[in-house]
């Protein structure tokens, strides 16, 4: 899909559904945004901007999130996505995975599940092994985020300070983790192997916590 901001015209109606998901996906990968931020970003007009998060608001895709203030002043309210706006990006064929976890739960007990998720882990680790190699630690996290973004977590990797942050704005298996939270128990092991003894890993935010996206810490050790 093709992002890129543009002049819109709010009354062109073979625009909207391009302006749906591009606005679905700031808030996604930006969220919790405000009307004037949609605005600014995607060069709309204030107007235009506040009539299509209506829309989405309408729709059951969007809801507002009052933000905290220290000051005095009326609270400025932000956009997140609602379960059915999440629901817009794709989720690995999630229903499909939820019956098949029950099945081998049904079938071979949380002892087979397991031996199904380490199965899994050791796949997960020979092939991030082989795609993050590069001799320096900017270089792999970079390949990291790259592997992370083709399986789907729409991940990236921003500076922050004297660290880093790897960021995933999606998690492609999350109906599959809310059954069976040992789908993602090694993936701070694994990350911690990509990077190597020279650097900690820690996970500040969790989509299974209730958070926005799943965000992770790499600090160089002293």
């Amino acid at each position: 899909m093709n992002y890129t901001s543009k002049r819109l015209d709010n009354g062109d109606s073979a625009a909207a559904p391009q302006t749906t998901e591009r606005i679905l996906y700031f808030i996604k990968t930006k969220g919790p945004v405000s009307t004037s931020a949609l605005a600014k970003t995607l060069v709309m007009t204030g107007e235009a901007a506040r009539q299509q998060v209506q829309k989405l608001v309408t729709a059951g895709l969007i809801e507002g999130r009052q933000e905290v203030q220290s000051g005095a002043g009326r609270p400025r309210q932000n956009w997140v996505l609602t379960e059915a706006g999440h629901a817009r990006f794709p989720d690995t064929h999630a229903q499909l995975t939820i019956k098949l976890i029950g099945s081998v739960r049904q079938l071979f007990g949380e002892e087979g599940l397991n031996q199904l998720i380490t199965q899994r882990e050791k796949e997960s680790r020979s092939a991030y092994a082989l795609a993050c190699s590069a001799p320096d630690l900017p270089t792999r996290l970079a390949q990291l985020a790259a592997i992370r973004d083709e399986e789907g977590y729409m991940a990236r990797v921003e500076p922050d300070g004297d660290d880093w942050l790897l960021i995933e704005d999606h998690c492609p298996i999350c109906a599959a983790a809310r059954t069976c939270q040992g789908f993602c128990r090694s993936e701070l092991q694994l990350f911690q192997e990509v990077v190597g003894p020279s650097a900690s890993v820690v996970r500040e935010q969790h989509v299974l916590a209730n958070a926005m996206r799943c965000v992770y810490r790499i600090s160089l050790l002293s």
